[in-house]
Protein backbone atom coordinates (compact mmCIF):
# COMPACT_ATOMS: atom_id res chain seq x y z
CA UNK A 1 0.00 0.00 0.00
CA UNK A 2 3.12 2.22 0.09
CA UNK A 3 1.94 4.03 3.22
CA UNK A 4 -1.34 5.13 1.66
CA UNK A 5 -4.44 4.38 3.71
CA UNK A 6 -7.36 3.06 1.72
CA UNK A 7 -10.41 5.40 1.54
CA UNK A 8 -12.60 2.63 2.95
CA UNK A 9 -10.33 2.37 6.00
CA UNK A 10 -10.45 6.14 6.51
CA UNK A 11 -14.24 6.06 6.28
CA UNK A 12 -14.46 3.27 8.84
CA UNK A 13 -12.10 5.13 11.18
CA UNK A 14 -14.18 8.31 10.93
CA UNK A 15 -17.33 6.32 11.65
CA UNK A 16 -15.67 4.72 14.68
CA UNK A 17 -14.53 8.15 15.87
CA UNK A 18 -18.08 9.47 15.49
CA UNK A 19 -19.49 6.42 17.31
CA UNK A 20 -17.20 7.08 20.28
CA UNK A 21 -18.47 10.67 20.37
CA UNK A 22 -22.01 9.35 20.25
CA UNK A 23 -21.37 7.05 23.21
CA UNK A 24 -20.01 9.96 25.27
CA UNK A 25 -23.05 12.04 24.33
CA UNK A 26 -25.38 9.16 25.23
CA UNK A 27 -23.83 8.79 28.68
CA UNK A 28 -24.14 12.55 29.26
CA UNK A 29 -27.80 12.36 28.24
CA UNK A 30 -28.50 9.39 30.54
CA UNK A 31 -26.76 11.03 33.50
CA UNK A 32 -28.63 14.31 32.93
CA UNK A 33 -32.03 12.66 32.61
CA UNK A 34 -31.61 10.34 35.61
CA UNK A 35 -30.21 13.20 37.71
CA UNK A 36 -33.26 15.30 36.92
CA UNK A 37 -35.60 12.53 38.07
CA UNK A 38 -33.45 11.63 41.09
CA UNK A 39 -34.02 15.11 42.54
CA UNK A 40 -37.31 13.61 43.72
CA UNK A 41 -35.67 10.56 45.31
CA UNK A 42 -37.57 10.96 48.61
CA UNK A 43 -40.90 11.44 46.87
CA UNK A 44 -40.24 8.43 44.63
CA UNK A 45 -39.68 6.27 47.71
CA UNK A 46 -43.13 7.21 48.99
CA UNK A 47 -44.69 6.39 45.61
CA UNK A 48 -42.85 3.07 45.43
CA UNK A 49 -43.84 2.00 48.94
CA UNK A 50 -46.93 4.07 49.79
CA UNK A 51 -48.13 2.23 52.89
CA UNK A 52 -45.00 2.36 55.06
CA UNK A 53 -45.57 3.96 58.49
CA UNK A 54 -45.15 7.73 58.48
CA UNK A 55 -44.72 10.21 61.30
CA UNK A 56 -43.48 13.74 61.87
CA UNK A 57 -41.36 12.85 64.92
CA UNK A 58 -40.07 9.78 66.70
CA UNK A 59 -39.04 9.77 70.37
CA UNK A 60 -35.44 8.94 71.36
CA UNK A 61 -36.68 5.94 73.33
CA UNK A 62 -38.51 4.59 70.28
CA UNK A 63 -35.35 4.91 68.19
CA UNK A 64 -33.46 3.00 70.87
CA UNK A 65 -36.03 0.20 70.84
CA UNK A 66 -35.83 0.03 67.06
CA UNK A 67 -32.02 -0.17 67.10
CA UNK A 68 -32.09 -2.92 69.72
CA UNK A 69 -34.72 -4.89 67.77
CA UNK A 70 -32.78 -4.68 64.50
CA UNK A 71 -29.48 -5.67 66.09
CA UNK A 72 -31.20 -8.56 67.90
CA UNK A 73 -32.60 -9.76 64.56
CA UNK A 74 -29.04 -10.03 63.25
CA UNK A 75 -27.79 -12.13 66.15
CA UNK A 76 -25.58 -14.95 64.94
CA UNK A 77 -24.64 -13.09 61.75
CA UNK A 78 -21.40 -11.15 61.14
CA UNK A 79 -21.60 -7.85 63.04
CA UNK A 80 -22.72 -4.98 60.84
CA UNK A 81 -20.08 -2.28 60.47
CA UNK A 82 -22.54 0.63 60.25
CA UNK A 83 -26.16 1.10 61.24
CA UNK A 84 -28.08 4.13 59.94
CA UNK A 85 -31.29 5.45 61.43
CA UNK A 86 -33.10 7.81 59.06
CA UNK A 87 -35.11 10.16 61.24
CA UNK A 88 -38.45 11.42 59.85
CA UNK A 89 -38.48 14.79 58.11
CA UNK A 90 -40.84 16.79 55.91
CA UNK A 91 -39.67 15.27 52.62
CA UNK A 92 -39.54 11.68 53.88
CA UNK A 93 -41.57 11.35 57.11
CA UNK A 94 -40.40 7.81 57.85
CA UNK A 95 -38.10 6.24 60.43
CA UNK A 96 -35.93 3.64 58.72
CA UNK A 97 -32.98 1.58 59.93
CA UNK A 98 -30.39 0.33 57.44
CA UNK A 99 -27.54 -2.07 58.21
CA UNK A 100 -25.06 -3.93 56.03
CA UNK A 101 -27.65 -6.65 55.36
CA UNK A 102 -31.16 -5.18 55.66
CA UNK A 103 -33.34 -2.08 55.79
CA UNK A 104 -36.60 -1.84 57.75
CA UNK A 105 -39.23 0.76 58.56
CA UNK A 106 -40.18 1.47 62.17
CA UNK A 107 -43.53 2.31 63.68
CA UNK A 108 -43.74 5.35 65.92
CA UNK A 109 -43.18 3.25 69.04
CA UNK A 110 -39.95 1.77 67.60
CA UNK A 111 -41.30 -1.63 66.53
CA UNK A 112 -40.12 -3.11 63.24
CA UNK A 113 -42.96 -2.59 60.75
CA UNK A 114 -41.81 -4.04 57.42
CA UNK A 115 -38.77 -4.22 55.13
CA UNK A 116 -37.92 -1.14 53.11
CA UNK A 117 -38.70 -1.83 49.45
CA UNK A 118 -37.38 0.98 47.27
CA UNK A 119 -35.32 -0.98 44.77
CA UNK A 120 -36.41 1.10 41.76
CA UNK A 121 -35.55 4.40 43.45
CA UNK A 122 -32.16 3.01 44.44
CA UNK A 123 -31.63 1.69 40.90
CA UNK A 124 -32.29 5.17 39.51
CA UNK A 125 -29.78 6.80 41.85
CA UNK A 126 -27.14 4.14 41.11
CA UNK A 127 -27.71 4.61 37.39
CA UNK A 128 -27.04 8.33 37.83
CA UNK A 129 -24.08 7.83 40.17
CA UNK A 130 -22.30 4.88 38.54
CA UNK A 131 -24.22 3.88 35.37
CA UNK A 132 -24.82 0.55 37.17
CA UNK A 133 -21.12 -0.26 36.83
CA UNK A 134 -18.85 -1.31 39.72
CA UNK A 135 -18.77 1.65 42.11
CA UNK A 136 -15.24 2.96 41.54
CA UNK A 137 -15.33 2.47 37.77
CA UNK A 138 -18.78 3.98 37.40
CA UNK A 139 -18.25 7.02 39.58
CA UNK A 140 -14.96 7.69 37.78
CA UNK A 141 -16.71 7.72 34.41
CA UNK A 142 -19.49 9.95 35.75
CA UNK A 143 -16.90 12.29 37.24
CA UNK A 144 -15.18 12.52 33.85
CA UNK A 145 -18.56 13.25 32.27
CA UNK A 146 -18.94 16.11 34.76
CA UNK A 147 -15.61 17.53 33.61
CA UNK A 148 -16.74 17.17 29.98
CA UNK A 149 -20.01 18.95 30.71
CA UNK A 150 -18.17 21.79 32.43
CA UNK A 151 -15.77 22.09 29.49
CA UNK A 152 -18.66 22.09 27.01
CA UNK A 153 -20.49 24.83 28.95
CA UNK A 154 -17.46 27.10 29.14
CA UNK A 155 -16.21 26.45 25.59
CA UNK A 156 -19.73 26.95 24.23
CA UNK A 157 -19.84 30.47 25.65
CA UNK A 158 -16.33 31.27 24.39
CA UNK A 159 -17.10 29.89 20.92
CA UNK A 160 -20.24 32.03 20.59
CA UNK A 161 -19.34 35.60 21.61
CA UNK A 162 -22.85 36.86 20.77
CA UNK A 163 -24.59 34.14 22.74
CA UNK A 164 -25.65 36.48 25.58
CA UNK A 165 -26.67 39.31 23.25
CA UNK A 166 -28.84 36.87 21.28
CA UNK A 167 -30.22 35.23 24.43
CA UNK A 168 -33.84 35.61 23.23
CA UNK A 169 -33.35 35.32 19.49
CA UNK A 170 -34.99 32.28 17.90
CA UNK A 171 -34.97 31.63 14.17
CA UNK A 172 -37.33 29.30 12.35
CA UNK A 173 -36.10 25.75 11.97
CA UNK A 174 -34.86 24.93 8.47
CA UNK A 175 -32.73 22.42 6.61
CA UNK A 176 -29.57 24.05 7.92
CA UNK A 177 -30.57 23.34 11.52
CA UNK A 178 -30.46 26.99 12.62
CA UNK A 179 -33.68 26.73 14.62
CA UNK A 180 -32.42 23.71 16.55
CA UNK A 181 -29.07 25.40 17.11
CA UNK A 182 -30.84 28.51 18.44
CA UNK A 183 -32.83 26.46 20.94
CA UNK A 184 -29.65 24.68 22.00
CA UNK A 185 -27.80 27.99 22.48
CA UNK A 186 -30.69 29.73 24.22
CA UNK A 187 -31.23 26.90 26.66
CA UNK A 188 -27.48 26.83 27.30
CA UNK A 189 -27.49 30.55 28.19
CA UNK A 190 -30.62 30.43 30.31
CA UNK A 191 -29.34 27.49 32.34
CA UNK A 192 -25.61 28.37 32.38
CA UNK A 193 -25.26 28.96 36.17
CA UNK A 194 -27.17 25.74 36.87
CA UNK A 195 -25.19 23.74 34.30
CA UNK A 196 -21.86 24.97 35.67
CA UNK A 197 -22.89 24.22 39.26
CA UNK A 198 -24.16 20.72 38.41
CA UNK A 199 -21.16 19.88 36.24
CA UNK A 200 -18.63 21.20 38.74
CA UNK A 201 -20.13 19.47 41.76
CA UNK A 202 -20.63 16.24 39.80
CA UNK A 203 -17.01 16.31 38.70
CA UNK A 204 -15.86 17.02 42.25
CA UNK A 205 -17.88 14.15 43.71
CA UNK A 206 -16.66 11.69 41.08
CA UNK A 207 -13.02 12.71 40.88
CA UNK A 208 -12.75 13.07 44.67
CA UNK A 209 -13.71 9.42 45.06
CA UNK A 210 -10.98 8.31 42.67
CA UNK A 211 -8.46 10.58 44.37
CA UNK A 212 -9.41 9.21 47.77
CA UNK A 213 -8.86 5.62 46.61
CA UNK A 214 -5.49 6.58 45.16
CA UNK A 215 -4.34 8.33 48.33
CA UNK A 216 -5.60 5.43 50.44
CA UNK A 217 -3.66 2.93 48.33
CA UNK A 218 -0.43 4.96 48.61
CA UNK A 219 -0.52 6.27 52.15
CA UNK A 220 -3.17 4.46 54.23
CA UNK A 221 -2.85 0.80 53.22
CA UNK A 222 -6.11 1.02 51.28
CA UNK A 223 -8.14 2.56 54.13
CA UNK A 224 -10.39 5.05 52.30
CA UNK A 225 -12.14 6.10 55.51
CA UNK A 226 -8.82 7.35 56.85
CA UNK A 227 -8.57 9.70 53.85
CA UNK A 228 -11.99 11.19 54.50
CA UNK A 229 -11.42 11.36 58.28
CA UNK A 230 -9.94 14.89 58.42
CA UNK A 231 -12.98 16.20 56.50
CA UNK A 232 -15.94 14.22 57.80
CA UNK A 233 -14.59 12.99 61.13
CA UNK A 234 -12.36 10.12 62.17
CA UNK A 235 -13.70 6.60 62.51
CA UNK A 236 -11.79 5.88 65.72
CA UNK A 237 -9.86 2.79 66.71
CA UNK A 238 -11.58 -0.52 66.02
CA UNK A 239 -12.02 -2.88 68.97
CA UNK A 240 -13.99 -6.01 68.05
CA UNK A 241 -14.61 -7.19 71.62
CA UNK A 242 -18.37 -7.57 72.30
CA UNK A 243 -20.20 -4.71 74.04
CA UNK A 244 -23.84 -3.80 74.82
CA UNK A 245 -26.04 -1.84 72.40
CA UNK A 246 -24.98 1.84 72.51
CA UNK A 247 -27.27 4.44 74.09
CA UNK A 248 -28.66 6.20 71.02
CA UNK A 249 -31.55 7.62 73.05
CA UNK A 250 -29.16 9.54 75.32
CA UNK A 251 -27.37 11.04 72.30
CA UNK A 252 -30.66 12.13 70.71
CA UNK A 253 -31.91 13.55 74.01
CA UNK A 254 -28.67 15.57 74.34
CA UNK A 255 -29.15 16.98 70.84
CA UNK A 256 -32.74 18.00 71.57
CA UNK A 257 -31.65 19.76 74.75
CA UNK A 258 -28.45 21.45 73.55
CA UNK A 259 -29.33 22.07 69.88
CA UNK A 260 -33.11 22.49 69.76
CA UNK A 261 -33.01 24.50 66.51
CA UNK A 262 -31.26 21.80 64.50
CA UNK A 263 -33.16 19.41 62.30
CA UNK A 264 -31.78 15.93 63.00
CA UNK A 265 -31.65 13.67 59.93
CA UNK A 266 -29.61 10.59 60.86
CA UNK A 267 -28.25 8.64 63.80
CA UNK A 268 -25.28 6.52 62.76
CA UNK A 269 -23.73 3.68 64.76
CA UNK A 270 -20.15 2.80 63.87
CA UNK A 271 -19.14 -0.81 64.65
CA UNK A 272 -22.22 -1.39 66.83
CA UNK A 273 -22.02 -3.83 69.73
CA UNK A 274 -18.23 -3.77 69.80
CA UNK A 275 -15.96 -2.02 72.28
CA UNK A 276 -14.86 0.36 69.52
CA UNK A 277 -18.36 1.61 68.77
CA UNK A 278 -19.45 5.23 68.75
CA UNK A 279 -22.49 7.25 67.69
CA UNK A 280 -22.82 10.14 65.27
CA UNK A 281 -25.89 12.36 64.96
CA UNK A 282 -26.31 14.37 61.76
CA UNK A 283 -27.96 17.76 62.19
CA UNK A 284 -28.97 20.15 59.41
CA UNK A 285 -28.32 23.87 59.85
CA UNK A 286 -30.84 26.37 58.51
CA UNK A 287 -29.79 28.51 55.54
CA UNK A 288 -26.63 26.49 54.94
CA UNK A 289 -25.67 24.35 51.95
CA UNK A 290 -23.77 21.83 54.08
CA UNK A 291 -25.70 18.56 54.23
CA UNK A 292 -25.30 18.59 58.01
CA UNK A 293 -22.89 18.55 60.89
CA UNK A 294 -21.64 15.35 62.54
CA UNK A 295 -22.00 15.32 66.35
CA UNK A 296 -20.01 12.44 67.83
CA UNK A 297 -20.93 10.59 71.05
CA UNK A 298 -19.39 7.64 72.86
CA UNK A 299 -21.30 4.41 73.42
CA UNK A 300 -22.89 5.79 76.61
CA UNK A 301 -24.38 8.73 74.72
CA UNK A 302 -21.91 11.28 76.09
CA UNK A 303 -21.06 14.10 73.67
CA UNK A 304 -17.45 14.19 72.49
CA UNK A 305 -16.96 16.58 69.57
CA UNK A 306 -18.19 18.00 66.25
CA UNK A 307 -16.62 17.26 62.87
CA UNK A 308 -16.52 20.94 61.82
CA UNK A 309 -18.53 20.70 58.61
CA UNK A 310 -20.69 23.68 59.58
CA UNK A 311 -18.02 25.98 61.04
CA UNK A 312 -14.65 24.34 60.44
CA UNK A 313 -12.08 24.90 57.71
CA UNK A 314 -13.35 26.41 54.47
CA UNK A 315 -12.41 23.24 52.59
CA UNK A 316 -14.52 21.14 54.96
CA UNK A 317 -17.53 23.38 54.49
CA UNK A 318 -17.09 23.36 50.71
CA UNK A 319 -16.81 19.56 50.61
CA UNK A 320 -19.97 19.22 52.71
CA UNK A 321 -21.86 21.62 50.41
CA UNK A 322 -21.34 19.82 47.10
CA UNK A 323 -23.99 17.16 47.71
CA UNK A 324 -26.94 19.47 48.40
CA UNK A 325 -25.93 21.82 45.60
CA UNK A 326 -25.68 18.92 43.15
CA UNK A 327 -28.91 17.15 44.09
CA UNK A 328 -31.06 20.16 45.01
CA UNK A 329 -31.90 18.91 48.49
CA UNK A 330 -31.97 22.39 50.03
CA UNK A 331 -34.84 24.85 50.07
CA UNK A 332 -37.67 22.32 49.88
CA UNK A 333 -40.13 21.86 47.02
CA UNK A 334 -39.54 25.23 45.25
CA UNK A 335 -35.85 24.39 44.76
CA UNK A 336 -36.70 20.86 43.58
CA UNK A 337 -39.14 22.25 41.01
CA UNK A 338 -36.46 24.66 39.81
CA UNK A 339 -33.99 21.77 39.51
CA UNK A 340 -36.63 19.84 37.56
CA UNK A 341 -37.09 22.72 35.12
CA UNK A 342 -33.37 23.35 34.66
CA UNK A 343 -32.64 19.63 34.56
CA UNK A 344 -35.11 19.10 31.71
CA UNK A 345 -33.45 21.99 29.87
CA UNK A 346 -29.98 20.51 30.47
CA UNK A 347 -31.17 17.13 29.19
CA UNK A 348 -32.55 18.89 26.11
CA UNK A 349 -29.19 20.59 25.58
CA UNK A 350 -27.46 17.20 25.62
CA UNK A 351 -29.95 15.80 23.09
CA UNK A 352 -29.90 18.75 20.70
CA UNK A 353 -26.11 19.12 20.88
CA UNK A 354 -25.61 15.70 19.34
CA UNK A 355 -28.29 16.32 16.72
CA UNK A 356 -26.51 19.55 15.74
CA UNK A 357 -23.19 17.72 15.53
CA UNK A 358 -24.68 14.98 13.34
CA UNK A 359 -26.36 17.65 11.17
CA UNK A 360 -23.06 19.42 10.57
CA UNK A 361 -21.44 16.17 9.50
CA UNK A 362 -24.35 15.49 7.17
CA UNK A 363 -24.02 18.92 5.53
CA UNK A 364 -20.35 18.15 4.91
CA UNK A 365 -21.42 15.12 2.94
CA UNK A 366 -20.87 12.54 5.68
CA UNK A 367 -24.04 10.46 5.58
CA UNK A 368 -24.38 8.38 8.76
CA UNK A 369 -27.98 7.14 8.99
CA UNK A 370 -27.05 4.44 11.48
CA UNK A 371 -25.56 6.96 13.90
CA UNK A 372 -28.56 9.28 13.54
CA UNK A 373 -30.91 6.36 14.13
CA UNK A 374 -28.86 5.21 17.11
CA UNK A 375 -29.14 8.68 18.61
CA UNK A 376 -32.93 8.61 18.09
CA UNK A 377 -32.82 5.33 20.03
CA UNK A 378 -30.89 6.93 22.91
CA UNK A 379 -33.11 10.01 23.17
CA UNK A 380 -36.40 8.12 22.93
CA UNK A 381 -35.28 4.79 24.37
CA UNK A 382 -33.87 6.07 27.68
CA UNK A 383 -37.14 7.47 29.09
CA UNK A 384 -39.02 4.47 27.68
CA UNK A 385 -36.59 2.08 29.40
CA UNK A 386 -37.02 3.94 32.69
CA UNK A 387 -40.79 3.84 32.35
CA UNK A 388 -40.74 0.10 31.60
CA UNK A 389 -38.62 -0.63 34.68
CA UNK A 390 -40.95 1.46 36.85
CA UNK A 391 -43.98 -0.43 35.53
CA UNK A 392 -42.10 -3.70 36.15
CA UNK A 393 -41.53 -2.58 39.76
CA UNK A 394 -45.27 -2.14 40.28
CA UNK A 395 -46.14 -5.43 38.56
CA UNK A 396 -43.34 -7.78 39.59
CA UNK A 397 -42.17 -6.26 42.86
CA UNK A 398 -38.92 -5.24 44.49
CA UNK A 399 -36.73 -8.08 43.22
CA UNK A 400 -37.03 -7.35 39.50
CA UNK A 401 -33.61 -6.98 37.74
CA UNK A 402 -34.06 -3.28 36.92
CA UNK A 403 -30.52 -2.56 35.70
CA UNK A 404 -30.45 -5.54 33.33
CA UNK A 405 -33.89 -4.69 31.93
CA UNK A 406 -33.00 -1.01 31.46
CA UNK A 407 -29.84 -1.69 29.47
CA UNK A 408 -31.49 -4.41 27.36
CA UNK A 409 -34.36 -2.08 26.40
CA UNK A 410 -31.94 0.76 25.65
CA UNK A 411 -29.65 -1.42 23.52
CA UNK A 412 -32.66 -2.73 21.58
CA UNK A 413 -33.85 0.86 21.03
CA UNK A 414 -30.43 1.97 19.80
CA UNK A 415 -29.97 -1.01 17.45
CA UNK A 416 -33.55 -0.73 16.24
CA UNK A 417 -33.23 2.99 15.59
CA UNK A 418 -29.97 2.50 13.69
CA UNK A 419 -31.45 -0.28 11.54
CA UNK A 420 -34.64 1.66 10.76
CA UNK A 421 -32.75 4.77 9.65
CA UNK A 422 -30.33 2.68 7.56
CA UNK A 423 -33.22 0.99 5.75
CA UNK A 424 -34.89 4.34 5.10
CA UNK A 425 -31.65 5.72 3.69
CA UNK A 426 -31.17 2.65 1.50
CA UNK A 427 -34.76 2.99 0.30
CA UNK A 428 -34.18 6.61 -0.71
CA UNK A 429 -31.03 5.69 -2.60
CA UNK A 430 -32.87 2.89 -4.43
CA UNK A 431 -35.74 5.22 -5.31
CA UNK A 432 -33.37 7.85 -6.70
CA UNK A 433 -31.46 5.36 -8.80
CA UNK A 434 -34.60 3.75 -10.20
Amino acid sequence: MNGIIEPATVKKSLSAHAAIGLIAGALLYIVSLTGTIAVFYQELQRVEQPYAPEMTLIAPGAVQRGVEAVLASEAGQPTTTHLYVHLPDGELPRATITTDTQAVHLTQDGSIAEPEEIAWSDFLVKLHYTLNLPALVGITIVGILGVMMLALAVSGVVAHPRVFRDAFRLRARNSNGTGLADWHNRLSVWTLPFSVAIALTGALIGIASVTAYGIAADDYEGDVEAVYGPIFGEEGEADPRPAPVPDVAAALAHMSLEYPDLHLTYAILHDPMTSGQHIQIVGEHDRRLVFGEYYTFNADGRFEHMAGLADGELGQQAAASTYQLHFGTFGGLPVKLAYLLFGVALTGICATGTYIWLGKRRRRGIEEPRLRGAWHGVVIGTPIALAITLIARMVFGNDFPFAIAFWIVLVVAVIGGAEIMKRKADGRVTALSA
